[in-house]
């Protein structure tokens, strides 16, 4: 977790600067995002909350997602990862919502994504999405990928 901390020092200086907060909801990375947000002295000042939206009971209870919103569309998907960035931003009433959802291996999922794939994205007075593709079967290293590329993608977005 060490490699994620120094963006997410950079982030919350922006953050608090601007006196934004920001909620995040997270999959395959299992709360690494929110733990590095909250690793930094004066976390409260900018982080509002956050979930790990694991499974579609998850994300019925946590971030009340229904069965009709995901009608066309799937998990581990840049539109689904768009509508949970702004769902957590949303709920909980954050400047930014910052999401990720994937595959972090041993194998793919459900859908059939490969390991190594995951789709970020921020909602906020800026939107944007993106997939990762890291061609690796190795779980944690995948995880701490996907939480160091959402985290760039939230500084970068931020400036």
């Amino acid at each position: 977790m060490q490699d994620l901390i120094p963006l997410a020092e950079k982030i919350a200086a922006r953050l608090t600067a601007r006196g934004e907060t920001v909620g995040v909801a997270e999959s395959s990375t299992g709360g690494l995002i929110s733990a590095a947000l909250l690793a930094v002295p004066g976390a409260s000042a900018y982080f509002r909350g956050g979930g790990v939206i694991y499974t579609p009971r998850a994300r019925a209870a946590l971030v009340n997602i229904t069965k009709e919103e995901m009608e066309g569309m799937r998990g581990a998907s840049e539109p689904y990862a768009l509508l949970l960035a702004r769902r957590a931003r949303d709920l909980l009433g954050a400047s930014w919502g910052l999401s990720e959802t994937g595959a972090s291996g041993p194998t793919g999922n459900r859908y059939g994504d490969p390991a190594g794939h995951s789709c970020l994205a921020v909602a906020g007075t800026v939107e944007r999405v993106s997939t990762i593709e890291t061609a690796s079967s190795d779980r944690q290293a995948n995880m701490r990928t996907f939480a160091l590329r959402a985290l760039e993608q939230f500084a970068d977005v931020l400036g």
